[in-house]
């Protein structure tokens, strides 16, 4: 470099850091966006974010330890930590670093808003500033209770604000949009949007509603009236939502009233992506769209997520923003708890040592990208899973009684024909059992 170019390069201003918006759904299932495949569906906000950047359509959580699997999918994304390592740091019993406080740490401002089914205690670690905030698992859309920011992290149930004529979606994507114009301008942000939607109750505008009439929506083709065998977590408040055995038209209704919430949450990423736009920040911001669990709405004759079938387990990821590949799809078997480091990667921030995750930036910049070989997945102490990109072996164990499904994912996405009796399956079986055992050493199950 000559000495003209190097006092040039001196006096360069240095690249902006890249702000962060990460925007969480609630129960949606990975098949839920129009761009992706789904025709029935209106979700052109989700698409022009798929557009932008790279979706991922086998990004899967590991599962659940409780029956709210959405309390440790949301523990696993903000430690980027493995289901057992997660939710043993959130008790107290294993270091972990939050995401948005370690973005803090390394000179962002940071916002939360939305859902928080962790406590106040960690929403003051991982946030110093936000709300509107609603602590719990669900509640009605209109008039759901929630707190401001209080610096105290002291919030007394009868403090809690309720705004009837308005939804939660539309009251979480004011504050942020509020947070783009007032934020302080002399840093890089970082904000998280936790919808509490598509969850029940489904209470979409009757506008919205109007879109799906009931019967004009196609049943799944793995549609059941109720599920084979006992799973262990058939009476779950989930399953009680519609009587046995489920019939065509109530899992109809369920599934217009899923797709009417979605495009009405779907909306209100459009206003989100419309003020980042007009903010001049969307060119220096990296925005990821993820659910934390699925749903089966009748799929296999469930209702909820209480389970390890692909409708339940995988979910929807896109990642948007500067340097990401356009208008990408990527079939690389990533976990949502791969997100924390892939964001550090991205905004050039060391990654914890606390983190599990790996980063899936190379996918995002173009460059090869293996993924997971196979996944491990969990439901209580009732069922276990292993995934392949071909297979997937359940093994479920119930009042002394083990049933074990396999399914040739390739030939058979739905999950109906289970294969475990097949004599030529032996051998696999055999690799994926082993396979398996040596997953849950590496997460260090309880049941090992």
């Amino acid at each position: 470099m000559n000495r003209r170019n190097f006092l040039l390069a001196l006096a360069a201003p240095a690249p902006s850091r890249r702000n962060v918006i990460v925007l969480f759904s609630d129960d949606q299932r990975f098949d839920t966006i129009h761009a992706l495949g789904n025709r029935a569906i209106q979700t052109p906000n989700l698409d022009r974010l798929c557009a932008r950047g790279v979706a991922f359509t086998h990004a899967r959580i590991m599962g659940g330890n409780q029956g709210a699997v959405c309390v440790p999918s949301r523990a696993m994304l903000m430690t980027g930590q493995s289901l057992y390592h997660a939710t043993s740091a959130f008790a107290g019993k294993r270091d972990y670093h939050l995401w948005p406080a370690h973005f803090t740490k390394n000179g962002y401002s940071n916002f939360g808003v939305g859902k928080w089914h962790n406590g106040p205690k960690l929403f003051h670690e991982a946030f110093t500033a936000g709300g509107p905030v609603m602590f719990g698992g669900m509640n009605d859309h209109y008039g759901t209770p929630v707190f401001d920011y209080n610096p105290s992290a002291k919030y007394p149930p009868n403090e809690a604000q309720k705004f009837p004529k308005k939804s939660s979606s539309e009251l979480f994507a004011d504050a942020l949009i509020g947070f783009l114009q007032t934020r302080d301008k002399t840093k890089p942000f970082c904000a998280y949007v936790a919808f509490t939607a598509p969850h029940d109750p489904r209470q979409a505008p009757p506008e919205w509603l109007a879109k799906y009439p009931v019967d004009q929506i196609q049943l799944p083709a793995n549609f059941l009236p109720q599920h084979p065998f006992d799973n262990g977590e058939l009476k779950i408040r989930d399953e009680a939502l519609l009587p046995w055995p489920r019939t065509p038209q109530a899992v109809k209704k369920e599934i217009a009233d899923y797709y009417a919430l979605i495009s009405h949450l779907d909306g209100q990423i459009g206003r989100i992506l419309d003020a980042l736009d007009r903010s001049g920040q969307a060119a220096n911001t990296i925005v990821v769209f993820a659910g934390d669990n699925g749903l089966a709405l009748g799929q296999h004759g469930l209702l909820g997520k209480q389970n390890l079938y692909d409708h339940s387990i995988r979910v929807p990821l896109i990642v948007a923003g500067p340097g990401i590949k356009q208008n990408q799809r990527s079939a690389a078997a990533v976990y949502l708890y791969d997100v924390f480091p892939t964001l550090c990667d991205l905004a050039g921030l060391p990654k914890p040592t606390t983190v599990d995750g790996t980063s899936f930036a190379p996918v995002l910049r173009g460059e090869k990208f293996a993924g997971r070989p196979h996944t491990f997945h969990a439901y209580r102490d009732f069922q276990r899973a292993i995934r392949t990109s071909t297979h997937k072996l359940i093994r479920y164990t119930v009042n002394g009684q083990t049933t074990r499904q396999l399914f040739d994912l390739a030939k058979d996405p739905l999950e109906m024909t289970n294969l475990i009796d097949e004599p030529n399956q032996v051998k696999r079986i055999q690799g994926l059992e082993a396979d398996l055992r040596t997953w849950q050493k590496t997460v260090e199950d309880p049941l090992v």
